[in-house]
């Protein structure tokens, strides 16, 4: 989605980490069949972590690099896939993409699974690396050292000389990037990966696509039924991306979606009175607390963990990434005390689940890839003086999140291959319904992106369904009456009736 690099929404992966704490032709020519053997544990790249086990089989899937040279060069996508527990009722597979993007399906799969158990009964469940992530060519930038620096830097600079730093880090990232990957910089892009995804279909024995896309995972699903509307067979849409909305446009909706969680949050910890930690008799009381964190923090940074301070940049990082599940809500709460007595751990362990930092000082490529399908995609590329001139409009929506947001449209800006759309295309007329899923406290994808990819999809193609909620996503929630509803169409094809609100009045 184009959304800020810093600021990416791989939420399922982090809380794996985080909780011990217009039709086309046919692209599926030249598929073969997938070799199945047991799965290797988890590459640097895709995270790393202990192989799933004996219910998951992995395989690779050869794709081209170009499209535009189907005979070409090839690349190997990693594919993961645990069999239907009831066979003789298989409908087929069911492909996930857990979003980002960047973030590794094969890796995320089996440690989310178990929310998806009912839906295995009648579904090999599947999901994959797309291209220039994990295992599937993945796209390579800064070291581990050089990464801890970039994500410690001052990202909401302040003067002249503070500003010129900024723009020199992301130069600098973005030609490590061309230089470690340059071949593949051109070809991550999510047109892509939707025509690799047509040919994981075909690769898979399946003549429909069944699909369950979460965040990044939407927009893709989108740009798939717009290139192969015939191919889609049961879908849903998670956590839903704005399909109307270009770079500045998804920043700036970020940074009310954060703010609006940050405010819920805020205020449940008043609710709670003596129960909470956090200092302020008002949700405005403890947020401007926060703001005076973030100002003492960018002056002098605290101990975090190990030899490294938890600087702003990273404070922002953490709280963001706590305010994607509401499960994560004491975590904020506990860290946010901890900094303001002067005690960073918590916050920066938050911020590096954010980042892809794993506790031995690796780094997954998820970062390096949100960056290069971010740029690929989205043709903006912002100005100092552009950025600059937008910054009272992002600090008006969002005093904790809206300058850190701002300063990220900058990200594509000393990239060094174009993007393709100002927004991309996801009309698919002719397309099987399309379950629509919006939570109304989604603080990454906002609640209105739902409505407008149901339709943009058009009619009779999206059908939205409301969750009232917090969090990114709304499956995986646990609400009973989302899971119900999912769970009927995909089980049993039964489409809910269109704008239909979870928890049930």
């Amino acid at each position: 989605m184009p959304t800020s690099a810093r600021l990416r929404t791989a939420a399922i992966a982090a809380a794996a980490a985080l909780l011990p704490l217009a039709g086309c032709s046919d692209d599926s020519g030249g598929a073969k069949d997938l070799k199945w053997e047991s799965c290797p544990a988890p590459s640097p790249a895709e995270g790393g972590g202990e192989a799933p086990g004996k219910d998951w089989e992995c395989s690779a899937l050869d794709v081209p690099l170009d499209y535009d040279d189907p005979d070409g060069e090839t690349i190997e996508l990693a594919v993961i896939r645990s069999k239907a527990t009831n066979p003789s009722k298989r409908i087929g597979s069911l492909v996930f993409n857990f979003g980002g993007p960047g973030g590794s399906g094969v890796a995320v799969l089996p440690g989310a699974a178990k929310d998806f158990q009912r839906l295995r009964e009648r579904y090999d469940l599947v999901s994959f690396d797309p291209r220039g992530v994990g295992r599937s060519a993945a796209v390579r930038c800064e070291d581990d050292r050089q990464l801890d620096e970039y994500y410690a830097s001052d990202a909401t600079p302040v003067g002249p000389a503070a500003e010129q730093q900024f723009v020199d880090g992301i130069k600098t990232y973005a030609n490590a990037c061309e230089r470690n990957s340059g071949s593949v910089l051109p070809h991550v892009g999510t047109l892509d990966a939707a025509r690799d995804m047509d040919r994981l279909r075909a690769a898979l024995g399946d003549d429909k696509l069944h699909y369950f896309g979460i965040s990044y995972g939407t927009e893709l699903g989108g740009v798939y039924a717009h290139l192969f509307p015939e191919k889609i067979g049961r879908a849903v849409f998670d956590a839903v991306v704005d399909p109307t909305k270009d770079a500045e446009q998804s920043s700036l909706g970020q940074a009310k979606g954060f703010q609006l969680a940050l405010d819920n949050f805020a205020q449940d910890c008043v609710d709670r009175g003596d129960e909470c930690r956090l200092q302020g008799s008002t949700a405005k009381e403890i947020e401007d607390n926060i703001v005076k964190l973030q100002q003492s923090l960018a002056v002098k940074p605290i101990p975090g963990i190990g030899d490294r301070q938890l600087t702003e940049t990273q404070a922002t990082g953490g709280i963001a990434q706590a305010l994607y599940s509401k499960e994560y809500w004491p975590l904020l709460e506990q860290g946010l005390d901890e900094a303001e007595g002067g005690q960073g751990q918590l916050l920066l362990a938050l911020s590096d689940a954010m980042n892809g930092r794993n506790q031995d000082g690796t780094y997954s490529n998820i970062g390096a890839a949100n960056t290069a399908i971010n740029c690929a995609d989205s043709k903006d590329r912002y100005t100092i003086e552009q950025t600059r001139a937008k910054l009272p409009e992002f600090h008006a929506a969002s005093a904790v999140f809206g300058d850190y947001l701002g300063w990220a449209m900058m990200a594509c800006s000393s990239w060094p291959v174009a993007g393709a759309w100002q927004t991309p295309d996801v009309s698919a007329p002719g397309s099987a319904p399309i379950l629509v899923i919006g939570n109304t406290g989604d603080p990454a994808t906002p609640y209105e992106g739902a409505r407008r990819m149901a339709q943009e999809l058009g009619p009779g193609v999206g059908v939205e369904l409301t969750y009232d909620g917090e969090g990114h996503g709304a499956y995986n929630s646990g609400d009973r009456c989302v899971q119900g509803a999912v769970d009927r169409y995909l089980l049993n094809g039964k489409v809910p009736k269109s704008n239909t609100t979870c928890p049930a009045a």
